[in-house]
């Protein structure tokens, strides 16, 4: 299949995009390519993929169901009992509702920590997406439940071959304070053998390192250094509490760090997200919106926004994590992180890309398109999305979200009725 894309604005110039299956093939004026497909750039930009590089899709189910907690109070009873009712039909619902909002606002990869990997596994097969998927693993420090763990890795990196090279395989270990030191030490040998990330939560709370200090003698980065699992596989989100030695320890064995800022704010995690410190370093800093029970949407333009502002806000210094830098960590950052051939607009690059509507109110005028983008906008400005070469919404038309929205509203009613 291929695709003509003409007259789209980038780079602050007109230019038509040829995409020919899965890979952006020419970029220029006037191109003079016959395709399959034809798309009307004028009054659109386009921008490559959005990466939303920490998500919870399911969680679309709890979406505004417990809100206004603190974190541990909001896992413990509310968050972390439902789940236990969780169906494999609950989730691939969910995903495909996740999946729906992220195309609806330009995303078209993702990393993702859940329950019943499979299911969201279809789901992303059937809506056209990238995901990185890692199924949370938990063992709460018992020699039992850590074997389990061991087994559920390996039964899923078995089956993860039966999946399009859209869908790749990661493992999940869900946070320090629910997973052994063992289990973190055979989940880091076992991506070492089969290359493959490692998705974890880590330092997002002070009470979180407060715990890791009186529990393991030693802060969280400290406490996986001396674990002997820093490394170029780890990607780690939230990363709040962090200090100068621990951010050149993270940079030292090249790990990944994704900023969360929705979510960090709505549960009163933490605020200063060490951004520059990290970029400083060498650190790829990525970012994501986290779960919609803690982010309410998967929203990357607001993401983009929320993170220049907060970062602008703690530090006292407008001139802090400015509009280009946010829309880089929110695609090529991310997709560098993810391993991906994609988050830039170039020829050879991954045809993951959107069309922004510029005939908007806020894109009026458009002297910097970045700074209308970050600032102004939200995801309703994006018209058309590709991924991997394929449409997957045109005119902000997704084929099928009628069923989508209306099955999983009924599926969420279900569960918390169980």
């Amino acid at each position: 299949m291929s695709i003509l894309i003409k007259g789209v604005l980038l780079h602050g110039e007109p230019s038509d995009i040829y995409i020919e299956g899965k890979y952006i093939k020419a970029i220029g004026p006037s191109l003079d390519y016959k395709a399959d497909t034809y798309l009307d750039g004028s009054r659109k930009a386009v921008i490559p993929g959005f990466v939303n590089a920490h998500t919870h899709a399911a969680m679309t189910l709890f979406r505004g169901f417990a809100d206004d907690m603190p974190l541990m109070p909001w896992l413990e009873h509310k968050i972390w009992p439902n789940e236990a009712k969780l169906t494999s039909d609950d989730v691939y619902w969910g995903s495909k509702l996740a999946c729906l909002e992220m195309i609806k606002s330009g995303t078209t990869a993702f990393l993702d920590m859940y329950h019943k990997l499979p299911a969201t596994a279809l789901a992303v097969e059937e809506m056209g997406l990238r995901g990185v998927l890692s199924a949370v693993a938990f063992d709460r420090f018992d020699p039992v439940e850590t074997e389990k763990a061991k087994k559920s890795v390996i039964k899923h990196l078995g089956e993860s071959g039966q999946y399009s090279s859209r869908v790749k395989f990661a493992l999940g270990p869900h946070a320090i304070y629910t997973v052994s030191g063992e289990l973190l030490q055979w989940l880091d040998e076992f991506a070492k053998d089969n290359q493959i990330p490692v998705h974890l939560h880590l330092s997002e709370t002070a009470v979180e390192v407060e715990n890791s200090i009186k529990q393991f003698g030693l802060s969280p980065v400290r406490y996986l250094y001396k674990l002997g699992v820093l490394s170029p596989r780890l990607i780690i989100a939230h990363g709040i509490w962090l200090d100068e030695d621990e951010i050149r320890m993270l940079a030292d064995h090249d790990v990944k760090v994704v900023h969360n800022p929705a979510s960090n704010m709505k549960l009163a995690s933490g605020v200063e997200f060490r951004y520059n410190e990290m970029r400083d370093a060498g650190i790829k800093v990525g970012l994501g919106t986290d779960g919609c029970s803690s982010s309410n949407n998967l929203d990357m333009v607001e993401a983009m926004k929320f993170a220049s502002l907060l970062g602008k806000s703690w530090r006292n210094d407008p001139e802090a994590m400015p509009a280009g830098e946010m829309l880089t960590m929110a695609t090529a950052n991310g997709a560098a992180i993810l391993g991906l051939n994609a988050g830039t607009i170039e020829a050879g690059r991954l045809a993951d890309l959107s069309l922004v509507d510029l005939h908007s109110p806020v894109f009026t005028p458009n002297f910097h398109l970045e700074s209308n983008l970050v600032y102004a906008a939200n995801g309703s400005c994006i018209d058309t999305v590709i991924c991997d070469g394929r449409i997957l919404m045109q005119g902000r038309h997704v084929p099928g979200e009628d069923e989508i929205l209306d099955k999983a509203a009924s599926v969420a009613n279900d569960l918390f009725k169980r």
